[in-house]
């Protein structure tokens, strides 16, 4: 049985995305995978999404508010990581008329 190394693993690029619906909400992205093949009501929860930066996470990125294993975890199943805020989410107010 061979041993792998850390430094032996590829790292995974993805794209990182800031959700307008939601202060600190966070939608990581895994490089080549299109907005529109992920989940219609996702999509719509998360509002308009500007881009943020780009990240090639690998065994020894650091990330500050999220476990990088779990953020890589997802992007290789799902294809997407969502963060979000500190505090958990916030429901919007209803708009009251006028």
């Amino acid at each position: 049985m061979t041993s792998i190394h850390p430094e032996q693993v590829p790292n995974l690029n993805c794209l990182v995305l800031r959700c307008s619906r939601q202060s600190e909400m966070y939608l990581y992205l895994r490089e080549g995978l299109d907005l529109d093949s992920l989940p219609p009501a996702l999509l719509r929860r998360l509002g308009k999404l500007d881009e943020v930066m780009r990240l090639s996470l690998g065994p020894t990125s650091r990330l500050a508010r999220v476990d990088v294993r779990r953020v890589v975890e997802a992007l290789k199943n799902t294809g997407y990581f969502l963060q979000l805020p500190p505090g958990g989410l916030v429901e919007a107010p209803l708009n009251q008329g006028g």
